[in-house]
């Protein structure tokens, strides 16, 4: 099992939180960016560049990402094409996307898109705090405590 991180929007708390995980842990851990990105020097942290572009990285985790492999994005569209391949995807936030709850997370983004493109504000998503920050970590110990056993 590897843990993707769809690095380009991922909060530099959760980052920290990633790269003790996979030391802690001994698991693969891929940071993939559009940019260069400086990870710490560890057998267990990989940064892979990739082209500018749209989607670029998402998808380019999805090519090369297999079943029950933990993605980490707050990009929905990205996590719905996660659990399609039988793996699991967790936002920055501390909260899976799975089958149950994707295809309403999809019909609010596009609901939301809809909404900003006829010029209604719609305030967007709230601050990221601690608590996000806890949520997180404790999500990510619990998912590999079971995969660890």
């Amino acid at each position: 099992m590897k843990i993707w991180v769809d690095a380009d929007a991922c909060p530099v708390v959760i980052k920290e939180i990633l790269y003790r995980a996979a030391n802690r842990t001994e698991t693969l851990t891929i940071f993939v960016a559009n940019r260069l990105l400086r990870v710490p020097f560890s057998p267990y942290i990989k940064a892979q560049q990739v082209a500018k572009g749209f989607d670029v990285a998402d998808n380019t985790i999805v090519q090369l990402l297999e079943i029950d492999d933990l993605v980490v994005t707050a990009d929905i569209p990205l996590a719905s094409e996660v659990i399609s391949k039988q793996a699991h995807a967790l936002n920055p936030r501390g909260e899976f996307y799975s089958v149950e709850n994707i295809q309403e997370r999809l019909t609010m983004r596009d609901l939301m898109d809809t909404l900003r493109a006829s010029g209604i504000e719609t305030n967007g998503p709230s601050t990221f705090n601690h608590g996000d920050r806890q949520a997180f970590a404790a999500q990510l110990d619990r998912f590999l405590v079971r995969r660890h056993k």
